[in-house]
C-alpha cells in the first residue's frame, strides 16, 4: 500500500505537483518548468518524504512524454487519469475556482482513493513510431478532407453541374480541375482536345472523364460574379489535394512496413479484416501488450464495443455505449468488423444472425466488433494465426 501519493496537473511549459499522505493531507505543492532537471529535483523531493509512492498525471503523452519517462525510467508507480475526469471530479472538491494546485490536488485525490485508475508502462519503439506514424497520417487525412469540401464548395458556386459528375476522391478529376475550371474553357477545348490533355497526364478513363465534364460544360451558359478568382482558388486547392494525396501514400507504405516488423503483424493481419493501416493503430493504441488490460472484456470496455448498462427505478436492460472509450481502439474493431463482412463467411453469418434477431445494422456491427475482440485476444495470448475453418462461435 502506498504511502502518498503525487498528482501532476500537466501544462505545456511549466507542471503542478501536489502531494498528499493516506490522509488525503497536502505535503507538497510545487509548480515546476518542464526540464529535466527541475523534474529531477522534484522527484527525489518527493521520494525524501517516502519512497512508496504513487504518482498520478492528467496527460499520457505530448506535452508530458517528458516527465513520464522520467518517473517510468526511474521504476516508479504511474496511474493515469483523464482530464475529463478530473473535471467532473473537480465539482466535489471545495471552491469554485479552477487553479493547477487545486487540479493536481483531485488528481492525487483520485488516485488515492481509486483503485481502477490505468497504470501506465513503458512502450517499445514499434508502439511509440507507430503512434507517430498513424498520428501523423489522420493529421494529413483530415487536412485532405478540408481541402476536398472547401474545393467542392468552390466549385458548386461557379460550377455546380461538373461538381456534381466528379469523384474528388479520384485522381482524374483533380487533375481535370488544374486546367479547367469553368463551363467556357471546357467547351472551347472541346472533347479531342481534352482527352489529349488528359492522356498526356496519364489520366485513367480520359475519353469518359472528358465526356461527363463536356456534357456539364454543355448545361451551364451563364458565367457567375467572381468566376475568374474563384477558378485560380480551384486550380489551388486541387493542387494542394494532390500533394496531400502523395503524402497518404508515402505514409501508407512507412506504417505498413514498420507494421510487418512487428513481432505480432503475422497474427495480426490474420485476422479478417484488418490490414496493415488497421493493423498499425491496433498497435499503437496497445502496443501488442494484452497484459496490460488484464482480459478482453477490458480490452473491448475500452475499445468502446462493450455495452454499459443504464438502468433507473422500473427501467432495465437500457444498454449504451459507455462513455469513456478510444476512438482509435474503435475505429480498428469497427471498421475491420465491416470489412469482415463483406469477405469472411463466418464474421457475414454472425451479421446476418444478429440482424435477424433484430438488430439494426449499426448494433450488429457492433456485437460483431466486440466478439471479434475475444478471438483477436485469444490469438496474441496463443501466438498463434487466425484460421477459416473455426466454427461460427469461435471465429465470428
Amino acid at each position: 500500500m502506498a504511502q502518498i501519493w503525487a498528482g501532476t496537473d500537466i501544462g505545456k511549459t511549466h507542471h503542478h505537483c501536489v502531494v498528499l499522505d493516506a490522509e488525503g493531507r497536502r505535503l507538497l505543492s510545487r509548480r515546476v518548468l518542464n526540464d529535466e532537471p527541475e523534474l529531477m529535483a522534484l522527484l527525489a523531493d518527493v521520494l525524501a518524504i517516502d519512497e512508496d509512492a504513487v504518482w498520478a498525471v492528467d496527460v499520457a503523452d505530448g506535452m508530458a512524454a517528458l516527465w513520464i519517462n522520467i518517473l517510468l525510467n526511474q521504476g516508479q508507480q504511474l496511474v493515469y487519469i483523464p482530464g475529463l475526469a478530473v473535471n467532473r471530479a473537480s465539482a466535489g472538491y471545495r471552491g469554485t475556482g479552477k487553479t493547477d494546485a487545486k487540479d493536481a490536488t483531485v488528481i492525487a485525490d483520485q488516485a488515492r482513493m481509486r483503485r481502477d485508475l490505468t497504470a501506465l508502462r513503458p512502450d517499445d519503439e514499434h508502439a511509440i513510431e507507430l503512434r507517430v506514424l498513424t498520428g501523423r497520417r489522420a493529421d494529413i487525412t483530415a487536412d485532405r478532407t478540408r481541402r476536398v469540401n472547401r474545393l467542392r464548395g468552390q466549385l458548386t458556386s461557379i460550377f455546380p453541374a461538373l461538381e456534381r459528375v466528379l469523384d474528388l476522391g479520384n485522381m482524374g478529376p483533380l487533375i481535370l480541375l488544374t486546367g479547367f475550371q469553368t463551363p467556357a474553357a471546357l467547351r472551347r477545348t472541346g472533347r479531342r482536345r481534352l482527352e489529349t490533355w488528359l492522356r498526356n497526364r496519364k489520366v485513367r478513363g480520359a475519353e469518359t472523364l472528358a465526356e461527363a465534364a463536356l456534357e456539364a460544360a454543355d448545361r451551364q451558359h451563364t458565367a457567375l460574379p467572381g468566376e475568374t478568382i474563384i477558378a485560380q482558388v480551384i486550380h489551388t486547392l486541387a493542387k494542394e489535394v494532390m500533394v496531400l494525396n502523395e503524402q497518404l501514400a508515402e505514409i501508407d507504405k512507412l506504417i505498413a512496413a514498420r507494421f510487418r516488423e512487428h513481432g505480432l503483424a503475422e497474427v495480426i493481419e490474420s485476422m479478417p479484416g484488418i490490414g496493415p493501416l488497421l493493423g498499425a493503430e491496433f498497435l499503437a493504441a496497445t502496443a501488442g501488450d494484452m497484459n496490460r488490460y488484464g482480459s478482453a472484456d477490458r480490452l473491448a470496455s475500452l475499445a468502446g464495443v462493450a455495452p454499459v448498462p443504464r438502468d433507473s427505478g422500473n427501467i432495465n436492460g437500457n444498454l449504451h455505449r459507455p462513455r469513456r472509450y478510444h476512438r482509435g481502439l474503435q475505429r480498428v474493431f469497427y471498421t475491420s468488423a465491416l470489412i469482415s463482412i463483406r469477405n469472411c463467411d463466418a464474421s457475414r453469418r454472425f451479421y446476418e444472425r444478429k440482424c435477424a434477431e433484430g438488430k439494426r445494422h449499426v448494433q450488429a456491427v457492433l456485437a460483431l466488433a466486440r466478439r471479434r475482440v475475444n478471438v483477436l485476444w485469444a490469438l496474441i495470448r496463443d501466438g498463434r494465426c487466425y484460421q477459416g475453418e473455426l466454427p461460427v462461435a469461435m471465429a465470428a
